[in-house]
Order: structure tokens, then C-alpha cells, then sequence
């Protein structure tokens, strides 16, 4: 089968809107909208779905909020069909610099409260996961804030060749594989 669930992670609503946490919304629209392609929403989130030479993505933003994308992601993984090793979780990660990406097939949820949840829901934690780094730039007990809070026009320069390659990453994944997408893009 050539059909790929990608499921980026973030929290619905206007107020979480362009935050850090939800770099996940921001590429699969970003990717989306570059194969011209729109969200609908859908059960447990919003879908569009797109081809790339003769691949299919099913691209979800989880409605059900960061720390509850477990019922979500396996909804849309019985309800396409889609088999775990056709699966990609796409989330900020603080221990990454700002815009670097890092693509593994398998690990822990590295305190990434989203990760724990779908670990737990799923029973595995073999399944790809796509990290975009949104850096450590906050004061000592202000890591919630800096999460939660909004890009600078400054992150966002940077972040701009970032996303770009992780969505070169993706579709280097869909169409050459994963040890082929990690070797050109991981960082």
C-alpha cells in the first residue's frame, strides 16, 4: 500500500494559533497547501489528503488537544487502513536548535507529553517520528510559556529553511524511503 498517515501535533484553537507547540499544524498546512490541497474538518481533527507521484498522504491535525493525540491518531490509523510503519508523528522538540529536523522510525517519548499519549494508546512506540526544533531560548522555569508561546519575526527567519526541509524530508520518506530521508535531511 501506498498510503501514508501524517499526523502533526499541536492544540486546536485560535489561541494556540502560530505557537511553538503547534509547529506540527504549521507544516502539514504548509505542506498541504504546496500541493494545493485543504484541511476539512473531520472526526477527532481536521484531514486533507493529497498525492505525491502515486502516493497518497492523509495528512490529520488532531482536535482532541497535544496530551490526549492518542485516540485521534488510532482512529485515523483504522479508519484509512494504515499500518503503524506507514505512520509519521510530526512535533516541536526544545533539544533541537531552532528549525533543525530529525527523523527516527522507533524511541522514547523524550518527555513529549503527545508522544507519551499515543504511545500509551497504541501500545508501541514503533512508529516514525519527525522533530522540528524550536530551541531552549527561555529563562529557567519559563519552559510552558516559551512552548506555548508565539514565533518571534526573528524565529520565524530562521524557521522558514527549517520547515522547508522537513517537508523535503517527508516526501523523501513517501518516495525513497526512511533510511534515505534521514541521511539527506536528519540534522
Amino acid at each position: 500500500m501506498k498510503k501514508f498517515l501524517v499526523v502533526g501535533l499541536g492544540n486546536p484553537g485560535s489561541e494556540y494559533a502560530r505557537t511553538r507547540h503547534n509547529i506540527g499544524f504549521d507544516l502539514l498546512d504548509a505542506w498541504a497547501a504546496g500541493h494545493s490541497a485543504s484541511f476539512a474538518v473531520a472526526r477527532y481533527g481536521d484531514r486533507a489528503q493529497f498525492s505525491i507521484k502515486g502516493r497518497t498522504i492523509v495528512a490529520i491535525k488532531p482536535s482532541t488537544f497535544m496530551n490526549l493525540s492518542g485516540k485521534a491518531l488510532r482512529y485515523w490509523l483504522e479508519e484509512e487502513k494504515v499500518p503503524l510503519e506507514k505512520l509519521i508523528v510530526v512535533l516541536d522538540e526544545l533539544a533541537l536548535p531552532l528549525g533543525h529536523v530529525r527523523l527516527k522510525l522507533k524511541g522514547s517519548d523524550g518527555g513529549h507529553n503527545g508522544l507519551k499519549d499515543i504511545q500509551e494508546v497504541l501500545g508501541s512506540a514503533d512508529y516514525a517520528r519527525q522533530r522540528i526544533g524550536i530551541g531552549q531560548h527561555f529563562p529557567k522555569g519559563q519552559q510552558v510559556d516559551f512552548v506555548l508561546g508565539r514565533w518571534t519575526p526573528e524565529e520565524m527567519e530562521f524557521l522558514k529553511p527549517g520547515m522547508e526541509r522537513a517537508i523535503a524530508q517527508l516526501e523523501s520518506y513517501v518516495l525513497a524511503g526512511p533510511a534515505f530521508a534521514m541521511t539527506q535531511y536528519n540534522q
